[in-house]
């Protein structure tokens, strides 16, 4: 009996002592250490940290030159044989080279002055007769085309539907819009002039300059689509008719004409109740070059090697690229997308890595992870995962993964700046969910929100950052993240709009969650498969 008393004893002063000490080393991970890291990787002179750019190039260095400080290993290898912190990668891409539509002495250049739907080419500089053709709608009562032949032409085509006079719609003869003024119903205007014989179709804008200019602010991210990145060489299909949306006073210089000529013609429409079409022609010449680019980035890694489990390895991750800079020159800095976690990871190591300087190693392995190219489709963690593992998956334990932390969200805002969303904790293992629940309960007292831990999650946040390369390959993994809000993927994205207290506490909680798996005796069971 006294000797099961004083086993017990020991074991509990033992569980103190480990507690006590892991505490000591995560209040080593402190609000000012992250701002700090942070005023360096969302500065303006990173250039928003684009892939495969030299913002990006510059973060990486700045990061492995931490992870160098703080003695973790290097550990990729090296075309010399030797070792480093970066592993590089290539991408390719298919994007726009030489784009632009002359009209007279002008000549317009894409995304600046013009945007287009869908992919086309034409490689080489080809001119084109240009027609107006109204409103390039055909029905019973009123047809644009009926008297014009677009046979091999360019068509210069009215946004919307015509009005009378009056007001009225010419088409439904009332103050309510027919079916041509829908989106659905630009689509059938494109299809119709491409039946017609027409080589390319410019659409002219309803909107005005000034909303003209915001339109195509809005649709640049959407059209980044264009100018994909890949991990392999891609084909693509295009055809050789484009479809352009263009601003009224563009439409006027197609058509070899002034703008109050152009006002005269569309007016005329609406005076006469008839089609106007053929009334402006002219020409043009363009080029729209579509081009294999290549493109170099890296992940940048550093290892820190356990004692008796060194073999076994958690991954803590975040990716530190972003989304670089808009075409009006501002910089995106990404302070909170992904700034945030990318300096929790650097926090982290440092953590762990003076616990093995004082002679309190981890029992497994840790890697450090940085990845670039998430915000291009996960890419630097799918070059990870998919095709050049640093160190064995079925070695890898699990992947705790840091994004977008240390910032309300708009479902929190005035309610709690004390939570954190968990994600996927319980998709692989059981164990994992049960030492985070522990882990925050004893140490950090977040609130722990799984709302986008639901498999009805409309946002499918769980597909969505870099943990996913690790969790389709069946390693558990955790994703921690403060939500959205509405400076996301812009220019506000910015240190000062940052809670450091609160990305704190969540690096903390990655710091003891690692922790415990670290020094734990047995390796976690995967015996979950959620969706």
């Amino acid at each position: 009996m006294k000797y099961s008393i004083c086993s017990a004893g020991f074991l509990l002063l033992a569980q103190l002592a480990t507690a006590q000490t892991a505490t000591d080393y995560a209040n080593t991970i402190q609000a000012a250490d992250l701002e700090k890291h942070l005023r360096v990787l969302a500065a303006d002179d990173m250039e928003g940290r684009e892939t495969g750019k030299a913002g990006q190039r510059k973060a990486a260095d700045y990061i492995a030159k931490q992870f160098a400080a703080e003695k973790l290993q290097p550990i990729v290898k090296t075309e010399d044989g030797k070792t480093g912190y970066f592993q590089p990668f290539t991408l390719y891409q298919k994007t726009w080279g030489d784009f632009y539509v002359k009209a007279g002495d002008k000549t317009y250049t894409y995304p600046k002055d013009f945007i287009v739907n869908g992919l086309f080419g034409v490689m080489q500089e080809a001119s084109f007769e240009t027609i107006f053709v109204g409103y390039g709608i055909m029905t019973d009562t009123y047809n644009d085309y009926a008297k014009v032949n677009v046979q091999g032409k360019a068509v210069v085509i009215l946004e919307g539907e015509p009005k009378k006079a009056n007001g009225n719609y010419l088409i439904t003869n009332s103050d309510k819009p027919s079916e041509w003024s829908s989106e659905e119903n630009l689509r059938k205007k494109v299809t119709i002039a491409k039946d017609k014989g027409a080589e390319q179709i410019f659409i002219v804008s309803a909107e005005s300059p000034e909303a003209y200019r915001r339109l195509v602010a809005e649709r640049t991210a959407l059209m980044g689509r264009f100018n994909r990145l890949s991990l392999k060489p891609a084909m693509e299909k295009i055809g050789a008719v484009g479809t352009f949306l263009i601003p009224q006073e563009m439409g006027a210089e197609l058509l070899n004409t002034t703008p109050a000529k152009w006002q005269a013609a569309v007016a005329k429409i609406s005076k006469t109740g008839k089609a106007n079409s053929g009334a402006l022609k002219g020409k043009i010449s363009l080029k729209a070059e579509r081009k294999d680019v290549l493109l170099e980035s890296s992940n940048v890694a550093g290892f820190l090697e356990g004692t008796d489990k060194k073999d076994e390895v958690i991954v803590v991750s975040a990716h530190y690229d972003h989304i670089g800079v808009n075409p009006d020159g501002q910089v995106n800095n990404g302070a909170n997308d992904d700034g945030s976690g990318t300096v929790s990871v650097i926090e982290i190591a440092q953590a762990f890595a003076k616990a093995k300087a004082e002679g309190h190693g981890p029992r497994r392995s840790l890697l450090f992870l940085t990845v670039s190219g998430e915000e291009k489709g996960l890419l630097g963690s799918q070059y990870y995962t998919d095709m050049s593992p640093v160190l064995p998956l079925d070695k890898t334990v699990c992947d705790l993964n840091i994004d977008m932390v240390g910032r309300v969200d708009d479902l929190h805002e005035g309610k709690s700046d004390n939570y954190i969303y968990v994600i996927g904790s319980d998709k692989l293992s059981s164990e994992l969910h049960q030492i985070s629940e522990d882990a925050n309960r004893k140490y950090t007292a977040l609130e722990l929100d799984y709302k986008y831990n639901e498999p009805s999650d409309p946002q499918r946040i769980y597909y969505r950052s870099d943990h996913y390369n690790f969790a389709k390959h069946k390693i558990p993994i955790i994703f921690y993240f403060n939500g959205l809000h509405a400076d996301y993927h812009r220019p506000g994205d910015d240190v000062e709009k940052i809670n450091f207290k609160l990305a704190e506490k969540s690096a903390r909680l990655v710091f003891y969650t690692a922790w415990e798996i670290a020094n734990r005796d047995n390796k976690l069971v995967v015996d979950s498969n959620k969706p």
